[in-house]
């Protein structure tokens, strides 16, 4: 399928599939794709995941667009059954928890499961889905929202339509246009959200230990704007063993040759932490875009003793940056004792899932799992501090 662009902004969005006219669009988005589809598929730059790469241009703004197959296993950056199911089931494991509750949660999961394989939740379109843990939407507010989905609905009427990572604090206008024009908003998790980093972060005791640590490890940070083949492997392993080693394996597998692109376009932003030698001992994977940052790749040498503080240095290169420049830091998911004694506040972000054009059964299951999810998952993420 090969839609031919249009620009114009009076005119119906185009979706582009040929890699040549996604690069001509000009647009981050379009390149980054146009990068993604040179390939054969997509797994060379991120192996957990089997998405096509399109792009949806309209009006001068380009997003980006991933199709799904409805595989199940892929990374829950594209596939709702994870994010919702096998991803929990790995935090259980790596809580630990045993006896009658891991059989309530494992007998509740098995259902939850069989009902969205039953609705096919993971046969979706993603739109403006950065192939990240957090897309931030930046200054797109919703603008067009409505137009976008139809011709998404027409040329894949099988499919859900998915817009991730959307929270009330840094797309909130986005949020609203998805909800009027009549997308199910599904809880997805808590983020960690720091508005005023002068006030909420800087002045904190944890920070000023974590500002003693780095200045103590004799590291030199550097804002990466160029990364050599040896640093794009070195952020890679060390990603991929903290993300796959000691989480799940899940999370994103990106690889040295998505790292390479991702930070030779602009997509993300590293800044890294170097031994004397050169070696990368800390890094921060930052997207930036409006008002925000996010880090959807943070990396540490795990070998080093933990009293040299790397996890903490890590962090600490985003946060100092979104201070440096004035930007909401959006620390994500997890760690939220870790995040909260820096300033940041729990914040529920959603999933919008359009579903109108498809068979009653499945609009219905979509509705009441999102009920569902409203009613049990948010005072628990509320009162747990997930």
């Amino acid at each position: 399928m090969n839609f031919q662009p249009q620009f114009e902004p009076d005119h119906r969005p185009a979706l582009i599939s040929d890699p040549a006219l996604m690069a001509a669009d000009g647009s981050l988005a379009g390149r980054f794709m146009a990068g993604l589809g040179a390939a054969p598929s997509i797994t060379p730059f991120i192996g957990n995941v089997t998405s096509t790469p399109l792009l949806l241009a309209s009006g001068g703004l380009g997003l980006p667009v991933l199709v799904e197959s409805g595989a199940i296993g892929d990374s829950y950056m594209t596939a709702p059954h994870s994010a919702y199911v096998l991803y929990a089931r790995d935090e259980l494991d790596i809580m630990e928890v045993a006896g009658i509750a891991q059989l309530a949660a494992d007998t509740g999961l098995s259902a939850i499961g069989a009902a969205l394989r039953a609705m096919r939740i993971n046969r979706a379109v993603h739109l403006d889905n950065w192939l990240l843990s957090t897309s931030l939407h930046g200054d797109w507010r919703g603008a067009r929202l409505g137009a976008m989905r139809s011709v998404l609905c027409e040329a894949y009427p099988d499919r859900f339509i998915i817009l991730r990572t959307l929270d009330p604090v840094t797309s909130p206008d986005l949020l609203e246009a998805a909800r009027a024009d009549g997308w199910s908003l599904l809880p997805a998790r808590q983020v960690w959200l720091t508005r005023d980093m002068e006030r909420d972060w800087r002045v904190r005791s944890h920070v000023k230990r974590d500002r003693s640590a780095l200045r103590k490890s004799g590291l030199s940070i550097e804002d990466a704007d160029q990364l050599s083949p040896a640093d794009c492997e070195r952020i890679a392993a060390l990603y991929h063993r903290l993300y796959h080693g000691r989480y799940s394996a899940l999370n994103p597998s990106y690889t040295a040759r998505f790292v390479e692109l991702a930070a030779r376009l602009g997509v993300l932003r590293f800044r890294v932490a170097r031994e004397r030698d050169g070696m990368i001992m800390a890094a921060s994977g930052m997207r930036i875009a409006g008002n925000a940052v996010t880090v959807p790749m943070i990396a540490y040498d795990m070998d080093r003793p933990q009293d040299e503080a790397l996890y903490r240095i890590a962090s600490y290169l985003s946060t100092e940056f979104a201070h440096q420049h004035g930007l909401i830091h959006h620390g994500s998911s997890g760690a939220g004792t870790f995040k909260r004694n820096r300033g940041a506040v729990g914040v529920i972000e959603y999933m919008a899932v359009y579903a109108r054009h498809l068979p009653r059964l499945r609009r219905a299951g979509l509705a009441a799992f999102a009920a569902f999810l409203e009613r049990t998952m948010v005072p628990t993420l509320q009162s747990k501090g997930w």
